[in-house]
């Protein structure tokens, strides 16, 4: 029995066949998945007493995903830097170690095993689009290496060395699209993104859904373009045009990287604002804005489980603590920042209780295990690898903040 975010529960799934969109949508990874897990070889080793501990950092810092990953960098640094300063781990300073995969899906893989084999890292945190998590995936595995995974995803995967602190879709889609179906009304659906695995699986769940649902198909457009497209007129001139057939349409945006400045920017040329074709965005926030002209987007949303908007003492604290480390008033804060910051927190308190950094003691002592997250009450690790999360639905503003405009409750709740 473990606790999950209330709003994302049976009553966010409606009558979707709960079982099959729970494995989709909240991750696969039961028990049955970690047992069979055990079998791996057992090749990464935990650090020597006294010698620091080394933790992986994969994130992309260059190429058409270093817009979104290189923040998630800054971000290690700093919650390391922090930990140092408070003392360490076990009476051990920790290490980052820090490699650039490059947007370069195989080179993900290639610099995970040399983390693991040749920098003996205790845990790796990094990627973000799940085809760079799919391809490091068998090396963890193999290796018997931990990664905290931190960005949204599209579920249909359990791993037990790999700890999903990213929102899956019952913790992002399906409640924005409840949100746009309950609040504007909304009839027509485009469902655009990225062309790989993540932005396709969620929007087969999310037209299966609709559907359920009531929606027509031929009231839902689906539309996917590849990484870095610049080009958006042909696609944005469709969107305008399935928008015009006198039923209230919306956007769910899946798509990633540097694409989404080209993206806004042509909505805007073509005149397409939030009164007459909202878009709510599945993977852009506040790092994405602060590279855009705002004054287009103003009243597009975005379903995120943080905000950096959020008024909460320990948001307060946390972005109080950014923006003395990076020494960059325009950088901000955001969700997967967060992802970080719990999983990190996580990472530390199974050490502690473990009394180890082998993997293997980890990974048993991470289940149940709770910390404060920013936005109020509590992140707890499930035994599918996967957190309780609030969902918030945020409104651009011209500041490149986003007005929270809906949440979740934070009342836990128990998963059956």
């Amino acid at each position: 029995m473990a606790p999950y975010a209330d709003g994302c529960s049976r009553r966010a799934l409606g009558g979707f066949g709960l079982a099959a969109l729970s494995a989709a949508a909240f991750g696969a990874g039961g028990p049955i998945a970690l047992a069979q897990a055990q079998t791996t070889p057992r090749t990464a080793a935990p650090a020597a007493p006294g010698e620091p501990i080394k933790l992986g950092i994969l994130h992309s810092l260059s190429g058409t995903m270093a817009t979104s990953e290189t923040t998630l960098k800054d971000v290690m640094l700093m919650l390391i830097e922090q930990r140092n300063a408070a003392g360490g781990l076990m009476g051990r300073k920790l290490e980052p170690v820090v490699t650039d995969p490059a947007s370069n899906w195989p080179l993900f893989a290639e610099k995970a095993r040399q983390l693991i084999s040749r920098n003996k890292v205790a845990a790796v945190f990094g990627c973000w689009a799940s085809v760079s998590r799919k391809s490091v995936l068998p090396v963890f595995e193999e290796l018997n290496g931990v990664l905290f995974y931190p960005a949204q995803y599209e579920g249909n995967e359990g791993s037990r060395n790999v700890f999903y602190t990213g929102a899956a879709p019952a913790r992002q889609a399906i409640p924005a699209a409840d949100y746009l179906m309950r609040e504007d009304k909304v009839q027509r659906w485009v469902l655009a993104g990225t062309d790989y695995v993540y932005p396709r699986t969620t929007n087969q769940i999310l037209e299966a859904y609709l559907t359920q649902k009531g929606v027509a198909p031929g009231d839902i457009m689906i539309s996917y373009t590849p990484f870095g497209q610049s080009d958006w007129q042909k696609v944005v001139a469709a969107i305008q045009r399935f928008g015009s057939a006198g039923k209230r349409t919306a956007v769910v945006s899946s798509i990633h990287g540097d694409a989404n400045v080209a993206f806004y920017r042509e909505l805007g040329n073509q005149g397409i604002k939030a009164t007459q074709i909202p878009v709510v965005a599945l993977s852009v926030g506040e790092e994405e804005l602060a590279g855009m002209d705002t004054e287009p987007l103003l009243g597009h949303l975005a379903a995120r489980n943080y905000f950096q908007s959020v008024d909460t003492d320990a948001n307060k604290g946390f972005i109080g603590a950014w923006k003395k480390f990076i020494k960059d008033p325009k950088r901000t804060t955001n969700d997967p920042m967060e992802a970080h910051y719990i999983g990190f927190s996580m990472w530390c308190a199974a050490v502690e209780k473990a009394g180890s950094t082998d993997p293997d003691k980890v990974i048993e002592a991470m289940i149940g295990i709770a910390v404060p997250n920013l936005t109020g009450g509590y992140a707890a690790m499930m035994p599918n690898h996967h957190l309780t999360k609030p969902v918030l639905i945020g409104e651009v503003q011209d500041d490149g903040q986003f007005n929270v405009v809906w949440q979740t409750p934070t009342t836990m709740v128990t998963q059956e």
